[in-house]
């Protein structure tokens, strides 16, 4: 054999293996339909909550959440925040307030969001604009990829896949370049929080 044909026969092999390796590292497609319907925002450091105990108005605040995970409030030190739906956390603060006035009532609104890890839709690789979003309920992949700007010209967006934490780091291949290039609807999932969207360069 020439030494030609041994590298043809070499480049042919080397393929060949490259297309079993992709082959076997195929991930199934996303579900379309994933986000819950009793979903409930879990607060994480960075967010701003608005505290209102009605009828006491100097008990009221606006008071952030530390990169500890816990706030600081009128009569309530260093109350663990982090993990909590603002129902449960207006609980606690009732509970805590009740050893200084009668039957408080509490309620907690999330005025702005930074969000614990666990929250946060992240986009990496070949977007536009690669960055963290936070989740909101019913958000899409094409949700996601308008914040992020779309995908750069050098991406291979049939190949990008979602990396779902809350599935055990289970991954799914999604096709970004039909929904964004050619209108695709059927290539829009819904997103869960704590996913990730991975996007490859393509090869050229």
């Amino acid at each position: 054999m020439s030494p030609w044909n041994r590298l043809v026969v070499a480049l042919f092999v080397a393929l060949a293996a490259l297309v079993a390796g992709c082959a076997t590292t195929a991930h199934p497609p996303a579900p379309a339909k994933a986000a819950s319907s009793d979903y409930r925002y879990v607060i994480g450091p960075g967010d701003t909550l608005n505290i209102v105990v009605f009828r006491n108005p100097d008990l009221s605040a606006t008071v952030p959440v530390r990169p500890d995970g816990k706030i600081a409030a009128p009569l309530v030190e260093d109350m663990p925040a982090i993990g909590k739906d603002p129902a449960t956390l207006a609980r606690d603060i009732e509970k805590a307030l009740s050893k200084y006035i009668r039957d408080p009532v509490v309620s907690v609104v999330v005025t702005s969001f930074g969000g614990s890890y666990s929250e946060q839709i992240r986009v990496v690789g070949e977007a536009t604009r690669p960055q963290v979003l936070p989740y909101r309920q019913k958000m899409t992949l094409l949700d996601v990829m308008i914040a992020a700007g779309g995908i750069t010209e050098f991406a291979d967006g049939n190949a990008a896949t979602i990396l779902r934490t809350a599935d055990g780091n289970k991954q799914y291949s999604v096709r970004l370049r039909d929904l964004l290039k050619r209108g695709d609807v059927s290539a829009n999932v819904e997103m869960v929080p704590g996913d990730v969207v991975i996007i490859p360069q393509g090869w050229f």
